[in-house]
């Protein structure tokens, strides 16, 4: 049994999602506001002053704070269902079942958010390692819990959860610089599903 890594966003998908569930389950009128609020961070975060992480965390922290995570949770299952199958690539769902029919561990390891990316991994019978909003008596602080599954962070919860040792062969796919760190793990590296050396 060998270990597929794959990221979400951009990998799996044809594009980064974290927007689009954002406008799908934040309420509208808070959304407005936070276009308008948000609007400095946006600009700076097109020629690279601002990391995205920073902007992810504000963004979470403005759409979700307060709210039920019975609402939020909710939503994540509609969207999964009802917007995901439409950005899918249907070359990364080939590869995933490839994987699988080679008895491989197949994990999605994201920095896309739990609410939405369980109910898709648990449909597709994956495992997964990503990003994850802090509930406290049911309610959403607006914060993540520990870290987003970013950069570092991705093989320090893949080593956190795994022992590499006891795959024969590690397989990581990914499309941006927040996966490098993921991917020097890797026996063989797919960046934008072109392997690398």
């Amino acid at each position: 049994m060998n270990l597929a890594l794959f990221d979400f966003d951009g990998t799996i998908t044809t594009r980064e999602m974290f927007a689009d569930f954002m406008q799908f389950a934040v309420p509208p009128r808070r959304l407005a506001a936070g276009k308008i609020f948000f609007a400095p961070l946006v600009m700076g975060y097109k020629p690279g002053i601002v990391p995205a992480n920073t902007i992810r965390a504000s963004v979470v922290n403005f759409g979700f704070r307060g709210v039920p995570a019975t609402t939020v949770r909710q939503a994540g299952l509609e969207f999964s269902n009802g917007i995901l199958p439409g950005v899918i690539r249907p070359m990364a769902l080939e590869r995933i079942q490839w994987h699988k029919a080679q008895g491989d561990k197949v994990v999605v390891v994201s920095g896309a958010l739990d609410v939405y990316l369980s109910h898709w991994c648990s449909q597709h019978q994956v495992n997964l390692i990503c990003s994850e909003l802090a509930v406290d008596d049911g309610v959403l602080t607006g914060r993540y819990n520990g870290k987003q599954c970013v950069g570092k962070e991705k093989p320090r919860r893949i080593l956190e959860k795994y022992n590499l040792r006891d795959f024969p062969v590690l397989y990581a796919y990914g499309d941006t610089k927040e996966d490098l760190d993921m991917l020097r793990l890797a026996d063989k590296r797919y960046f934008r599903w072109q392997e690398v050396t």
